[in-house]
């Protein structure tokens, strides 16, 4: 698993100050936003966002060059119940590859690497945040 960190500012992008209409959307929401912004910004293609299926929802499905690329994203506005990332646990990695394989049924690319990711947003005040991408979240690096 490989992880970045990106401390993220409000003049700096993906974790800008909302709009009107953003700023009454729940964290979570503004959270997964921000993280397609982010990915975008790292040249991902944003295929699709909160897809859903039998087996659940996908909070991004995205193309990294040759990579399909399944993100899961958690933010929270503390650590109380500990850091975002923690909050994904093994029956989350279960879902998301069933998830998965109801995507993949549907697309016209049947020879395509699959790669789950993690970004763990904790926001630290109403402009900034702490931003922690954890690529191959569920591999063996």
């Amino acid at each position: 698993m490989v992880a970045e960190n990106e401390c993220l500012k409000n003049e700096e992008g993906p974790f800008p100050e909302p709009t009107p209409e953003e700023r009454d959307l729940p964290l979570g929401k503004r959270g997964e936003l921000a993280a397609a912004r982010f990915l975008s910004r790292k040249g991902y293609e944003i295929l699709e966002t909160n897809w859903t299926c039998v087996a659940g929802e996908a909070d991004i499905i995205a193309l990294e060059e040759d990579t399909l690329c399944f993100v899961e994203v958690k933010t929270r506005s503390n650590v109380e119940k500990g850091f975002p990332a923690e909050a994904v646990d093994a029956k989350k990695r279960d879902r998301y590859e069933r998830i998965a394989a109801c995507y993949l049924a549907t697309y016209e690319n049947c020879d395509i690497r699959v790669r789950f990711d993690v970004i763990s947003i904790l926001v630290l005040s109403e402009n900034r945040a702490f931003l922690r991408f954890h690529k191959n979240a569920f591999g063996v690096e």
